[in-house]
């Protein structure tokens, strides 16, 4: 029996660990400069400082289900944020870019577990008629993580040093620690089983080289025989998974978890949906910077009404989605971010400031709202057995479309900048304003998925009733 305590402070406990791995990963960029500076070397040859961490995600999320059932979430989760805060202090001690690199890669090591294990947790200690106000409170800081993270970035870079950025993370995973020993639950798996080897070669290798296609994307000068015998490899690879993991009882990831419909819906909808959404973080400044020539600090300012529009949401989004549905929700509010970001092509030197903000508030709303309904109908209809592989899948599904959201980002812009000198304010902002567009149609086009859903789906969830029974196709698991 989980304590009153464990509950109350589990959704901060979890959140504040996520705010601290999401910040870390996009606080860094703006710190390049500088700590090319220091370590002298080039900006682009940091791009691995980067890449490590994304690869090293890539690599090991698909493992921390397996962690944890074999060990246990308390002992998984407090080893996660050890491993994530001395990972913090070497990265701001490092005198080259090796050792600069070697950190980050133990860096993703951490923050590989603490997202799926934090939560697993959260789901075994709620009820589901509980899991939607538990889990907004882990939706928020993947919300306004990649917002702040630049603007905290440059402020600690402008005022202190870019060693800094790393230590911030110190007393934060210090604090957490003892919480987590003090009021964790500490869940494992009903049995054990032997961990795939073979398909956690073919899995990570694939993820790792189509995660590092995609983050250098568009930085790198690839020749094309290159690139695409690269992605030919990678989609090979995962290709073999799939094949590798039909005749295993107890697969790296069990892929017969999609043929439940909420599960399958959710997190391949959610997918294509972060797509659009994903480019955001990249294109923005760009168009406040570059396009209507505002500094750092107040490029960052603005990004900061969405954050809070994320925050205040959380306090309605669940009886939104008990009066509404999932089915409704999801397919009106994804046209509705759609709506949101083709709103930006609207923006030049020109547009009132109110405007600008405005659409941040929307946009922070209608992502908020989102990211809470694809993240909690994902498990309405999940056995508790299958929790672990189910948060292993869609946390690693999820770190996949972060890196194919900045694909497209940086795809739309490429496309549509074309040759025009970055000096010329008017036809990169004409430019940008074209890229939004063309994000704006792909993110409304992803409501389509969402059609898939019956008007009952998901009401385990928001509204407290028991799951329907389960189609016999959706029961296939022996784990």
């Amino acid at each position: 029996m989980t304590s009153p305590a464990a509950r109350r402070y589990l959704p901060w406990l979890v959140a504040t660990a996520l705010f601290m791995e999401q910040l870390d990963a996009t606080i860094v960029n703006t710190a390049v400069p500088a700590i090319a500076a220091s370590l002298q070397v080039t900006p682009l040859s940091l791009k691995a400082v980067v890449a490590s961490y994304i690869l090293s995600l890539a690599v090991f999320i698909p493992v921390s289900g397996w962690i944890a059932d074999r060990y246990g979430t308390r002992r998984v989760f407090a080893t996660a944020i050890a491993i994530f805060t001395f990972a913090s202090i070497l990265c701001g001690l490092s005198v080259n870019t090796p050792m600069m690199v070697a950190a980050r890669l133990l860096q993703g090591v951490g923050g590989a577990m603490m997202m799926p294990v934090g939560r697993l947790t959260i789901i075994r200690t709620f009820a589901k008629s509980e899991l939607l106000n538990a889990m907004n409170f882990v939706i928020i800081p993947a919300l306004i993580g990649p917002l702040l993270g630049p603007t905290l970035g440059g402020l600690i870079v402008h005022w202190l040093s870019w060693r800094e950025i790393f230590f911030v993370n110190v007393p934060v995973g210090v604090v957490a620690l003892y919480f987590v020993w003090r009021h964790m639950p500490d869940y494992q798996g009903s049995e054990r089983r032997r961990l795939d080897l073979t398909g956690l070669i073919l899995y990570a290798s694939g993820t790792a080289i189509l995660s590092w296609l995609l983050e250098v994307f568009g930085e790198h000068t690839l020749d094309p025989m290159t690139g695409t015998l690269m992605l030919v490899l990678s989609v090979g690879l995962l290709l073999g998974y799939v094949v590798h993991a039909r005749g295993r009882v107890h697969p790296l990831l069990r892929l017969s978890l999609f043929k439940v419909r909420t599960f399958r819906v959710a997190v391949l909808g959610g997918f294509v949906t972060r797509l659009g959404v994903g480019g955001l973080p990249f294109l923005l400044p760009l168009l406040y910077q570059v396009g209507l020539g505002l500094p750092a600090w107040e490029s960052g300012l603005l990004m900061m009404p969405a954050a809070v529009a994320a925050m205040g949401m959380k306090a309605i989004s669940a009886r939104v989605l008990a009066r509404l549905g999932y089915r409704q929700v999801l397919v009106l509010n994804t046209v509705l971010i759609g709506a949101t970001i083709a709103l930006y092509a609207l923006v030049d030197g020109n547009t009132p400031l109110y405007f600008i903000v405005g659409i941040g508030l929307m946009q922070g709303f209608f992502n908020s709202l989102q990211f809470s309904a694809m993240n909690s109908l994902a498990y309405a209809d999940v056995e508790e057995k299958d929790s672990s592989m189910a948060s292993t899948i869609s946390s690693s599904f999820q770190q996949l479309s972060m890196s194919f959201g900045l694909a497209a980002g940086t795809l739309v812009t490429a496309w549509f900048l074309g040759h025009v000198p970055q000096t010329d304010r008017a036809q990169v902002t004409f430019a940008l304003h074209r890229g939004f567009l063309a994000l704006a149609v792909l993110t409304a086009l992803s409501s389509l998925m969402f059609w898939r859903l019956r008007r009952n789906d998901g009401e385990s969830v928001s509204r407290g009733k028991p799951s329907p029974a389960t189609e016999p196709a959706t029961v296939t698991s022996s784990d």
